[in-house]
């Protein structure tokens, strides 16, 4: 993120960074790839003691942020993990814990909170359904009310951590509106299956509900009234993806470079060519762009602005086209090693690859956008 940052900040980065280049370097995730494992709760753990759990939680309920501006906060440490294309259910916790604090009252939900911030528990935020809408008019799975439970019938598609979680915040469509619960991972009629991940490390499942019955004190919020909270956990959950993607094609472009000057051909470093500096510039500026984008739509999140609904599809939109073209770019500057097994690039473009994906394409932000415009 492209943020002027205090000296507070300034540590906090340079702790989260020494932390992840200790716990988790590339080795490490190409070995948790190799034992078909997500990431290690031990590993989770004491990044939640860096208080990457913490920053979306009030201090009344133990929490809080280094400058105070907790997602702005957060995204400086989903851009770390983004260097190093690093493990962890950064994005689906945050975006659970976020919704309970703002959604329910403190002893309501503190036996869920209390062990998400410790990072003894996952949460995972589950509303798309296949369809490519993180929306509510991509929902349809149903929630209907028996005496004084809910039974949930449905399926959920692409659920970040659908094996390892052990909460999940579902959205259900319920009369004219939608719902919101907080589901046990062990409740019956909840069956997940794993999906494809290009990514190494982050798995993703589909989700059945077959007559799940939940209690009444499952419900998240207002009984069809969830429609600004599923507004505002995907405006989180952009902000966090869109720092990470950043991260990454951040890193990606600074070895590209040491690369270019370090490799000769014809007696002198690829670098030095016009044509290479031609196409570094171009990556340059659009890498640039990327950031600005990025950091206007959190700080936009952050404070609540009118028009962080639009800034967010703006950033998203335009990361989504040029962050991709980078890493596919400097994996031709770096010629045959760079379609290679052994290389690290290819860590990357899967990570980034995804992401573009994950939350909405270009082309639907863009779509989002014309319509929150009135085109």
């Amino acid at each position: 993120m492209d943020l002027d940052l205090s000296p507070d900040q300034d540590l906090f980065v340079k702790t989260t960074r020494r932390f992840l280049q200790s716990a988790s370097p590339l080795t490490h995730v190409r070995d948790l790839h190799e034992r078909g494992v997500s990431f290690e709760r031990d590993y989770w753990r004491k990044g939640a003691e860096l208080g990457w759990t913490a920053m979306l939680v009030p201090r009344a309920m133990g929490g809080g942020s280094v400058s105070g501006d907790g997602l702005l906060d957060l995204a400086l440490v989903a851009e770390e993990m983004g260097r190093l294309v690093a493990p962890g259910p950064l994005l689906p916790v945050n975006v659970v814990l976020d919704t309970l604090v703002r959604t329910g009252s403190a002893a309501r939900w503190d036996h869920v909170v209390a062990p998400l911030m410790a990072g003894d528990a996952v949460a995972t935020w589950a509303i798309d359904e296949g369809s490519g809408s993180w929306e509510a008019p991509g929902v349809h799975l149903q929630a209907r009310k028996d005496g004084t439970d809910w039974v949930l019938n449905g399926t959920k598609s692409f659920v970040q951590e659908a094996d390892d979680a052990d909460w999940l915040l579902v959205t259900a469509r319920t009369g004219t509106g939608l719902t919101q619960f907080l589901v046990p991972r062990s409740t019956e009629g909840v069956a997940a299956s794993p999906r494809r991940s290009i990514d190494l490390v982050r798995r993703f499942g589909d989700v059945s509900f077959t007559q799940a019955r939940l209690p009444a004190s499952s419900v998240v919020g207002a009984v069809e009234g969830a429609a600004d909270d599923v507004q505002r956990q995907l405006e989180v959950a952009l902000v966090l993806q869109n720092a990470e993607t950043m991260g990454a094609v951040d890193r990606v472009l600074a070895f590209t470079l040491e690369y270019a000057d370090d490799r000769i051909a014809f007696g002198r470093p690829i670098a030095s060519y016009q044509a290479l500096k031609h196409r570094f510039a171009d990556m340059k500026t659009w890498l640039e762009a990327c950031h600005g984008t990025a950091t206007a739509s959190a700080r936009a999140v952050a404070t609540g602005a009118d028009n962080a609904a639009e800034l967010v599809s703006v950033a998203t939109s335009y990361i989504a086209d040029r962050a991709p073209l980078i890493v596919q770019d400097c994996v031709q500057v770096h010629g045959g090693i760079g379609v290679t097994w052994e290389h690290d690039l290819h860590l990357y473009l899967r990570r980034v690859t995804q992401n573009t994906m994950l939350l909405g394409s270009a082309r639907q932000h863009r779509e989002r956008l014309a319509v929150l415009l009135g085109m």
